[in-house]
């Protein structure tokens, strides 16, 4: 039981160094940003995050919204 506990525990030590490298090891580094707005392929091609698309969408004025002002 504890020869399996231990194990696990440097299997995940192993892991952890392993997905971080870079920011352990490269001077400056940092994880890769996963949000939409940051890559460049998905702004390219038009497409924004959720959150944005629905405050955009939340500040747009309908039809009902504009006959109600005149």
């Amino acid at each position: 039981m504890l020869k399996t506990i231990l194990i696990t525990i440097v299997i995940i030590a192993i892991v952890v160094l392993l997905l971080g490298f870079k920011v352990f090891f490269v001077k400056g580094g940092s994880f890769p940003s996963m949000h939409i707005s940051s890559n460049k392929e998905m702004k390219r091609r038009g497409i924004s995050c959720a959150v944005s698309t629905d405050a955009r969408d939340r500040n747009r004025k309908n039809l009902d919204d504009i006959v109600k002002e005149n």
